[in-house]
Order: structure tokens, then sequence, then C-alpha cells
């Protein structure tokens, strides 16, 4: 799937089971709920907080969880881009064009990412 196909399946699926988008705010505001989530499941995953006895993530170590909220991410940002009129693969292509031309020997000369 491309991400124009995801932008408008997304759109199709709100209009169909939706009813309509929620505001703009409101979605900001679920994105920043949805990345939370995601930065919970990778502070446990991957960093150095505990799972709390009764989350049943913690059996496997928030595995599966870690793709549900990547998605969940990738929905509200989906919808955000589609109530806004932005082209996510125009602007993808974008700002990797503008990390090439400004970053191309950056990192290549970090001596941190040798080690």
């Amino acid at each position: 799937m491309t991400i124009k196909e995801a932008q408008e399946l997304v759109d199709r699926w709100i209009r169909e089971y939706g009813v309509r988008y929620f505001s703009e705010l409101t979605n900001m505001a679920v994105l920043t709920e949805e990345v939370g989530e995601l930065a919970r499941i990778i502070a446990r995953r991957y960093g150095d907080q505990s799972w709390k006895s009764e989350d049943a993530r913690a059996e496997d170590n928030g595995k599966q969880a870690l793709g549900e909220e990547m998605a969940d991410v990738l929905w509200v940002l989906l919808c955000l881009a589609n109530q806004t009129g932005v082209d996510l693969t125009a602007e993808l292509e974008k700002s990797i064009e503008k990390k090439t031309q400004r970053d191309s020997l950056r990192h290549i000369q970090n001596k941190k990412l040798m080690a």
C-alpha cells in the first residue's frame, strides 16, 4: 500500500464508519495521546521502566502492542493530513530530499555513530 492509498483508505473509512473527521485540534490531541502510548511501550520494552504487574502487554514485552501503537499514530497522522489537504507522499519526498542535501555527510562523519 502506498501512502496515497493509505490516505484514501482512511478517508473512505471515516466517511463510511466514522461519520466525519474529528476537528483538527481534537485529532492533534489524539495524536499526542497515541504517541504517548507508543512511548510507554518503548520505555518498557527498550528502556529502563518495568511493566506493571497487571499489564497484559508484559507477557510478550510489548512486541504486539508496539506495532499496534505505531499503526494508531499513523492512522491519526493520515487523518490530519487528509483534513488539512496535505499530500504526505509529496511531503515525505521533499523531506527526504531536504535531509539528503543537509545531512549527506553529517551522519557519515559523526564519530559517535562509528562506535
